[in-house]
């Protein structure tokens, strides 16, 4: 089987884990920077041009890793791809879903997964009633787009919070105003599924900061998910078209509650706090889906 994996960064950890454990099991593997793709439509000659040429080798499968700050053209490329009848590991559906943060909260909502409250506010003059929907202040609030914990905020006062969506609005950015699960102590649990299997999960903890994630400091240990966490974490993947993501959940007096789903997660913190191949089950999921 040919792979083809569409990254910016065939170095990283993730990609090159990802390249190994495919050519160790049989597989040729080739490397497409998607800021050097473009598309040509309206002749015989339409498709998806790499370095201005048309592109002529093999793809049984294609394994999105698209940088979050080039998702738009990222995902252009990638239905192209979709529309020659490339197999993806990940649709643009889904990671297009995932992307927005709004729009998956929306989802998980409508499909009866537990999220933290939640309000949506386009502006200065939709916060009081967003902080009063979500029990006030402290208060997180989330822009629509980012990875890795960026343009992620915790407001302790209405004054503070009122300051930041001030500013935001002026560069028209609309945000997602979320509860602060104090219960939860700056930790979540990071949950890797593959098809229709939770194969890896770390408990996250910060360093001081209120998010957790490892690329800000975070430390990750394994553990053994309960029956409840297991579940939403498959049904969240699910939800949104995914056949691999990172599930991100917080541990509240409430049971498990689900607070976002990343269509290109990391293998490296995880990996290394599981000791489990999560590379090797990504690419037996590319297997089972090529048959």
């Amino acid at each position: 089987m040919e792979i083809v994996i569409i990254t910016q960064g065939p170095e990283l950890y993730s990609t090159t884990r990802l390249a190994s454990a495919a050519r160790a099991r049989g597989h040729g593997v080739s490397h497409l920077n998607p800021t050097r793709c473009t598309i040509r439509m309206g002749s015989e000659e339409r498709g998806v041009l790499y370095n201005g040429q048309r592109i002529v080798q093999p793809m049984d499968c294609l394994i999105p890793r698209i940088g979050a700050s080039i998702t738009q053209h990222g995902l252009r490329v990638l239905r192209q791809f979709e529309a020659e009848g490339v197999l993806l590991l990940n649709s643009t559906q889904g990671i297009a879903g995932s992307r927005d943060k709004l729009r998956a909260m929306q989802a998980f909502d409508a499909a009866g997964l537990d999220i933290p409250r939640t309000s949506y506010a386009r502006g200065a003059g939709d916060l009081r009633r967003a902080l009063g929907d979500v029990g006030g202040p402290p208060v997180i609030l989330k822009l629509l787009e980012g990875t890795q914990g960026i343009g992620v905020m915790r407001c302790d006062t209405v004054a503070s919070a009122e300051s930041v969506v001030d500013v935001l609005s002026r560069l028209q950015q609309p945000i997602i105003v979320q509860e602060y699960v104090r219960e939860a102590r700056g930790q979540d649990l990071r949950i890797i599924v593959v098809g229709d299997r939770a194969v890896a999960a770390m408990h996250r903890k910060s360093s001081g900061d209120f998010r957790s994630n490892i690329h800000r400091g975070g430390t990750g240990t394994a553990v053994t998910l309960d029956a409840d966490t297991e579940r939403i974490a498959i049904e969240a993947t699910r939800c949104l078209g995914l056949r691999v993501a990172g599930v991100d959940v917080l541990e509240s007096d409430r049971g498990p509650l689900l607070l976002e789903v990343n269509s290109s997660p990391g293998l490296e913190g995880i990996e290394g706090a599981t000791n489990i191949d999560v590379a090797n089950e990504i690419i037996s999921e590319v297997e089972r889906i090529s048959d």
